[in-house]
């Protein structure tokens, strides 16, 4: 029985499908057929049943598949253990990003990590906060920029790199004086990030503070397009004071009035479960780098 037995077993398991594990394990179709059968032959039952469209375990591959998996995490376990003892840090890590994380300048911060830990690899995926905190308990994510409205949940430990007001951006000609309450807004058509971030998890808390449901006329991931909306008379656009002081020469920027209505970006990063020594260096140099 050799690793990559296992490896193919598994992929085939999670992928039920003999093309889409070899696409994943950058290997000919062929190999990855031939090495599972000679698995099979070895332990003399039959791991998968290729009897339909979709490939599927059989009860002898169900019971064997959560072994190959801890035999393969066992020897990952092993290479990280003697790449730390040696000072060596490779591997990958995943990190999550909101789309309104610019400010806080990201791409440098990637670009840093890579130069210090050029044999680590880095993928970047975009999605909005819920999603991304979610990611980073289960263990999909080690890194992650997030909007927050308030705590975030147990298991996950957050460094501030962000905390500003919310403000209101209409047209030139808009409906609103330079500064308004909730309740003014109550009746108009505002545009705003979707459900699940923490602007609009903001905005949504504010309203219900005072009774009322904002009155939600367009959605956007990306808070530029809010306000490109606004320019063009289509509404009030909510975003984060930088952004919108960014723009007051297009613009009118209104403050809004009332406590609570602020937007916080956070690192985010998991304090329960084991994390390989490239998430360790990914989670202290980012830290690192925003405090100085």
């Amino acid at each position: 029985m050799e690793l990559h037995q296992l490896a193919y077993f598994v992929a085939v398991a999670e992928e039920g499908n003999f093309t889409r594990a070899a696409e994943r394990l950058h290997v000919a179709q062929p190999g990855v057929s031939a090495q599972v059968r000679r698995l099979e032959r070895e332990l003399g039952q039959e791991l998968l049943d290729r009897s339909g469209r979709a490939v599927r375990l059989t009860d002898v591959g169900a019971a064997a598949l959560p072994h190959a998996r801890a035999a393969l995490a066992a020897v990952q376990g092993v290479r990280e253990a003697v790449d730390e003892l040696a000072g060596l840090v490779r591997g990958q890590v995943a990190i999550g990003a909101v789309t309104s994380a610019g400010p806080v300048g990201l791409p440098d911060l990637l670009a840093g990590f890579h130069e210090r830990y050029p044999a680590v690899e880095i993928t970047l995926s975009e999605a909005n906060s819920d999603t991304m905190l979610a990611g980073l308990l289960e263990g999909r994510l080690d890194l992650a920029v997030v909007g927050l409205a308030a705590d975030p949940p147990a298991g996950i430990a957050t460094q501030v790199l962000l905390d500003e007001p919310f403000l209101a951006v209409t047209g030139p000609s808009g409906p609103l004086a330079d500064r308004t309450e909730i309740a003014e807004l109550a009746g108009l058509p505002l545009m705003a990030l979707p459900k699940g971030t923490g602007l609009r998890t903001a905005l949504d808390a504010a309203f219900a503070r005072e009774g009322l449901t904002p009155r939600i006329a367009f959605e956007a991931a990306d808070p530029n397009v809010l306000v490109q909306l606004a320019m063009r008379g289509l509404g009030v656009a909510i975003v984060p004071e930088s952004l919108g002081r960014y723009h007051e020469a297009e613009v009118r920027v209104v403050e809004i009035a009332g406590p609570g209505l602020r937007g916080v970006l956070a690192l985010a990063w998991r304090t329960e479960g084991p994390l390989s020594p490239a998430a360790r260096a990914l989670i202290a140099f980012a830290r690192a780098a925003y405090r100085s």
